[in-house]
């Protein structure tokens, strides 16, 4: 199946986040306060998707009130953070959500992410994932993770399900 058909499926993404979300790299001041960078457009591909009905959440095997923040900021309701092994998270998601595996697009960098990514309809690597990610991966963006590489997947899901050409005539 092309990555296309499978795109036309999505009606919930579920992004890791260091590595994904982030750049991977974690910022510690002497105070021992954490902080992380995160990527506007990819941001802005998060709400869009929610606008046009498609569900988007969060599952992060470290804990972080950054990521939190962050979520809050823009719209993600569903967050689980400190989920190691991520598949008992994964599965009460879709559960709550009452989504398909093959309606799902899990978007992951990691070791961690390997057994989600064996059960989603479009697992999805950033470039700069690990060998063992990308070999399971159906797509790989060009685009490494915290530069814009969750922009990249979610435009692809939104011209697969045709709302793409709606978004640039309302900008």
């Amino acid at each position: 199946m092309t990555t296309n058909a499978r795109a036309k499926k999505i009606k919930l993404v579920i992004c890791d986040v260091d590595g994904v979300l982030t750049d991977g790299k974690i910022i510690y001041d002497d105070l021992g306060k954490e902080s992380k960078n995160f990527n506007v457009q990819d941001g802005l591909g998060l709400v869009l998707l929610k606008k046009y009905g498609i569900q988007t959440a969060i599952i992060s095997a470290r804990a972080s009130k950054v990521v939190a923040h962050r979520a809050k900021d823009i719209g993600i309701e569903h967050v689980v953070t400190g989920a190691f092994p991520k598949l008992a998270a994964y599965d009460q998601l879709v559960k709550k959500l009452n989504v398909k595996d093959s309606e799902v697009c899990f978007i992951g960098d990691d070791l961690p992410d390997l057994a989600i990514m064996k059960r989603v309809g479009l697992a999805v690597a950033v470039s700069n994932a690990v060998a063992q990610v990308k070999r399971v991966a159906h797509d790989t963006t060009r685009k490494r993770g915290g530069e814009g590489a969750v922009r990249e997947v979610v435009e692809k899901i939104l011209k697969a399900q045709g709302y793409w050409l709606s978004i640039l005539k309302e900008v």
